[in-house]
């Protein structure tokens, strides 16, 4: 058995720095001959599904990439679950590229300038601010010195703790308040069921549903019942195939088998554990469900569930009293809390465990009636101090580390953990490429010195930087190196207008005027049309021009763009109209942008569709779509305030050749009798979800200050454009002398301080002989 040495907590094989010594030395050979695979060597590759919250990556999931690019499956390194390296053991090294006071408003401020950024980077992501960025990609190590945050404070994991001043900015706490309350407090209202797609007495939709009748005053000693369903995809849609419904005790009262009407297209056996043949005896139908349901339902009973709305639709039946624990618990930006981890970190109990076939009905019920009992009996206050934001961080880290342990009970019986932050830190990966011989390399404001502790250096220049990384980084397997745009450039009036151009272009770029009508033309039917290009924020009739116009500001790209691309000089309302853009001098270089923007790598092989009923549901778009060659992944953008989804989705392809027959197929397709429009994506990853956010933000900013600054902040764009353009150009040299098969990921940190807040984004791609990198 070959002897191993433990050295500061990780397992070092004998030899295994002679051993790293020449594999680091077989890669400089291949470089030499020309960078490609040596004999019997595969090419790594890369695959993400970075759509809509997908495209959020927290910094332990990037940190989880970056310690399995660069150790491998060894010393607990997993593959990370958000993304996909193929061939791991063939990567020649790992390059990071940190662009300090950078963020992605900044990218798409001057994404022309970042011509190399992005023609060569496939996979991008969007990331939060932190304090302490660098220690956040590879980890903090007993041997690593502490690193201070902008404000000086040393970064520790009692930032985690919630305080009382963060708990006033809990979304529960905003919702509910601090003190206790009844049952009825929780429960939906009227306007609120509406909002979430709750079948609604004398709702055109809702026609032929079965009422419970259960319309007695509710108080807050009303019963309490758990409800969920199973359904299997038949010919007519989402059928109920299994009814379960427990009381307040957790007692199961109904857990039955059913019948769907129509022809079975998917049992979804791996979700509803239904076969074809537990149903084949089965000969209840989904009226005598609805019958048992309203017989066993007191007239005052309070329906309990997560996201029950889906199962009230599915069991077509309408009650008036409902507490949904997926609003219950709320989070932020319309998000929510799956049911499994909410079990798990309230409860303390594990449930849909992937050892059973599909999930249990009557333990899912029993999960939501419980956490409803436990969020009344507690109260919002004690439900905020959970934290459940940062448990759902460490329970990623936990799945990263392979820490088996689960989390900890946090009901009522175990209130005095509450007090104990959550424990997040990182094994620093640096220590274990130092081990096993393979020297990593820090270049910028943080490097390490000759006892492997990170220092901070004095302030070097741009090209000093690179100069050094193109001699140094052939040497190391992993690096990390930083370039720096200067703290000028965040500067509160600098970060403002920057933010505040941004959003006024992207609202232009949005935003189409549609016209001349005729004085009495239908507004309906200009809406119609217009909305078949896509989701419609916002139309109004412009009536100071000689004849009306309709102004129209769009909440996607390419609606905007289809709309001008198949609507002028169309005959819309009765008048054959023009659709143009405004005209102002930041839209100057609009058709530019948009060209760049549709040839933009991260959109190769991906188109836009509208025109979609919004009834029509993922699995409804899945089979419908599943004739088109090729097909990757389908992306269904929903509403941030209401979680429904838009009449528009993305379709990706493996092969751009695909993706061009697809656009010409579906142009004038008719699906469940609404025509569908496409067309190029132009924002299908992250840049949609960030538009969104941009739209939804709060556009306020200080009108004197910024007035007074924009045109000092205009005096200094010219040089912040050639700064930017230096740093592409930087990177894009970096890039050429990197060895194929290595994973360059460039990293625009964010911006988090007392003038504001901007999101981070990243960029990744592996190096390959097919010729980006000569872009």
């Amino acid at each position: 058995m070959a002897k191993v040495a433990w050295v500061n907590g990780y397992k070092r094989p004998a030899g295994a720095g002679e051993e790293a010594a020449e594999r680091q030395a077989a890669r400089k050979r291949r470089k030499a001959d020309g960078g490609g695979p040596g004999p019997g060597e595969k090419s790594c590759r890369l695959s993400a599904a970075l759509f809509g919250e997908d495209c959020e990556i927290s910094h332990d999931q990037l940190y989880e990439l970056l310690k399995y690019a660069a150790l491998g499956k060894c010393h607990n390194a997993t593959q990370p679950n958000w993304c996909r390296i193929y061939h791991q053991s063939q990567l020649a090294g790992v390059v990071v590229i940190v662009l300090h006071e950078m963020s992605q408003l900044h990218f798409y401020k001057f994404y022309l300038q970042f011509k190399h950024l992005r023609k060569v980077f496939r996979h991008r992501f969007t990331l939060t601010p932190s304090g302490n960025f660098l220690a956040s990609l590879y980890g903090e190590g007993a041997n690593r010195k502490s690193q201070t945050t902008a404000q000086g404070l040393t970064s520790t994991s009692s930032e985690c703790i919630p305080k009382s001043s963060d708990l006033q900015c809990d979304p529960i706490i905003r919702k509910y308040g601090g003190k206790k309350r009844g049952l009825t407090s929780y429960t939906l209202t009227l306007e609120e069921q509406k909002k979430n797609d709750y079948p609604i007495r004398g709702s055109p939709g809702c026609k032929g549903y079965v009422d419970t009748e259960c319309d007695q005053q509710r108080t807050d000693s009303s019963p309490l019942f758990g409800l969920d369903c199973e359904m299997c995809l038949t010919a007519k849609g989402n059928e109920v195939t299994r009814v379960s419904l427990v009381d307040a005790q957790g007692q199961c009262l109904l857990n039955e088998l059913v019948k769907p009407e129509s022809t079975v297209v998917n049992y979804r056996t791996r979700f509803s554990g239904i076969t074809k043949r537990m149903l084949l005896p089965v000969k209840t139908r989904l009226p005598d469900i609805q019958t048992r349901l309203k017989k066993m339902l007191p007239h005052d009973a309070v329906l309990v569930g997560h996201s029950l709305n889906a199962d009230l639709q599915a069991l077509e039946m309408i009650h008036p009293s409902v507490i949904d624990t997926s609003l219950l618990f709320a989070r932020n930006e319309g998000r929510r809390f799956k049911l499994k981890f909410l079990a798990k970190a309230v409860l303390g109990k594990e449930i849909q465990c992937e050892q059973k076939l599909g999930h249990d009905p009557a333990e899912d019920a029993r999960a939501a009636l419980e956490l409803a009992q436990f969020f009344i009996e507690q109260g919002p206050a004690k439900v905020a101090e959970l934290n459940l934001e940062m448990l759902l961080t460490t329970e990623k880290l936990a799945e990263v580390s392979q820490n088996k342990a689960v989390l900890k009970p946090q009901g009522c019986r175990a209130q005095k953990q509450l007090n104990e932050p959550p424990h997040l830190s990182k094994p620093c990966f640096l220590d274990c490429l130092q081990v096993t011989g393979q020297k990593p390399l820090l270049l910028g404001r943080q490097e390490l010195d000759s006892s492997g502790l990170c220092q901070s250096k004095p302030s070097a220049s741009n090209k000093q930087i690179l100069q050094r990384a193109l001699e140094d980084v052939p040497l190391s397997t992993f690096s990390i190196i930083q370039f720096s745009l200067g703290p000028d450039y965040i500067a509160a009036h600098r970060l403002a207008g920057l933010c505040e151009k941004v959003r006024s272009k992207l609202t232009d770029m949005l935003t189409i005027y549609a016209g001349p009508f005729e004085e009495n033309f239908c507004l309906k039917s200009v809406k119609k049309e217009f909305g078949r290009c896509g989701p419609i924020q916002s139309l109004t009739v412009v009536t100071e021009t000689y004849q009306p116009y309709v102004c129209i500001q769009y909440e996607v790209l390419e609606a905007a763009q289809l709309a001008v691309e198949s609507l002028n000089g169309a005959e819309v309302a009765g008048s054959c109209i023009k659709v143009q853009r405004p005209i102002t001098a930041a839209m100057l270089d609009c058709e530019v942008l948009i060209k760049e923007l549709e040839l933009d790598v991260e959109n190769e092989g991906v188109i836009y569709v509208a025109g979609l009923k919004k009834t029509l549901t993922e699995m409804d778009l899945e089979e419908e779509f599943s004739q088109l060659k090729d097909l990757e992944t389908l992306f269904l953008p929903t509403d941030l305030q209401n979680g429904k989804h838009r009449n528009c989705c993305f379709l990706k392809f493996q092969k751009s050749e695909s993706a061009a027959d697809a656009l010409g197929a579906i142009n004038g397709w008719t699906m469940k009798g609404s025509k569908l429009r496409s067309r190029n994506a132009l924002a299908s990853g992250h840049l949609w979800r960030w538009i969104q956010q941009m739209n939804h933000s709060n556009g306020k900013q200080g009108g004197n200050i910024l007035h007074e600054k924009m045109e000092q902040l205009s005096d200094s764009e010219q040089d912040l454009k050639k700064k930017v353009k230096k740093l592409d150009h930087n990177i894009k040299k970096l890039y050429r002398s990197l060895q194929n098969n290595t994973l360059c990921v460039v990293l625009f940190p964010g911006v988090n301080s007392v003038h504001g807040s901007q999101s981070g984004l990243g960029l990744m791609e592996i190096k390959d002989d097919g010729g980006r990198s000569a872009c």
